[in-house]
């Protein structure tokens, strides 16, 4: 008889898999990169600010994984494709790409300007776009790949000043459903993971209203807001052998929110 330990490694485990994640260094991106490394990728983590790029990487190397990093700006089509390259080069071409990154600007929707647009897209589609160009028609040649993208409620609903936000992310996951219709006949899966509210860096202005924070957790079914570790487990199913069949879907991790 298989022990369990045993069928669950094959059902989930990440060993010899290649992983990259950008916005690996802080929030949902960097509790998915250790996620996906502590359960056997190697795992490459690409952000900007260098000191947390370096403090995630030392971390998962301590805890006995392998794990790299590329200091990146997305925000830029030369960036992006110099980031693909670096990244690349840590560990080999990647079996998992996982799209974190990305820019929370909220101004009212009178005052959004081209600059604030142009930006919005840049890092939060045109990024995810480049590097699923990059990467998912290889992973096809070899009969095996990843995409998952970070979206958010936006993508599905418009508050809290959605604006361009919104926008990037109601595309991003139309992006992945084409990339899903390209890919997965070859064994790509292309998954979008949907947060509700999270305690991260991204949410910095909403997290500074307590009333706010409050009035957010009250409308979950769980009845708090979402932490970053909570997305570890759905990480590692979407980017392991156990989702096969799960492709071109959003799936909210949101304690609920969405359908309360």
């Amino acid at each position: 008889m298989t022990s369990s330990r045993a069928y669950l490694s094959d059902l989930f485990s990440l060993d010899g898999r290649v992983a990259v994640v950008t916005g690996g260094s802080s929030g949902i991106g960097r509790a998915v990169a250790g996620a996906l490394a502590r359960a056997g990728a190697q795992t490459v983590v690409v952000a900007r600010r260098k000191e947390e790029l370096a403090a995630t990487v030392a971390e998962l190397t301590a805890d006995g994984c392998r794990a790299g990093l590329v200091g990146a700006d997305l925000s830029t089509r030369e960036g992006v494709r110099a980031a693909a390259e670096e990244a690349a080069a840590v560990f080999g071409e990647p079996d998992i790409l996982v799209n974190s990154a990305g820019i929370n600007l909220r101004p009212p929707m009178s005052e959004l300007d081209e600059d604030v647009w142009d930006t919005t897209m840049a890092v939060n589609l045109e990024a995810p776009f480049l590097l699923g160009q990059r990467f998912g028609p290889r992973m096809a040649e070899r009969g095996f790949g990843r995409i998952i993208h970070i979206t958010s409620q936006q993508a599905h609903r418009a508050f809290v000043q959605s604006g361009a936000y919104g926008v990037s992310k109601g595309a991003l996951e139309s992006l992945a459903r084409s990339q899903a219709e390209a890919w997965s006949p070859y064994g790509v899966t292309c998954n979008t993971l949907v947060p509700g509210f999270v305690m991260t860096p991204l949410n910095a202005r909403l997290s500074s209203d307590p009333e706010r924070v409050a009035a957010l957790a009250a409308r979950t079914m769980t009845g708090r807001n979402g932490l970053a570790d909570d997305f570890a487990g759905a990480a590692v199913f979407l980017a392991s052998r156990a989702s096969a069949y799960v492709t071109g879907q959003s799936i909210h991790v949101d304690g609920g929110f969405s359908v309360h």
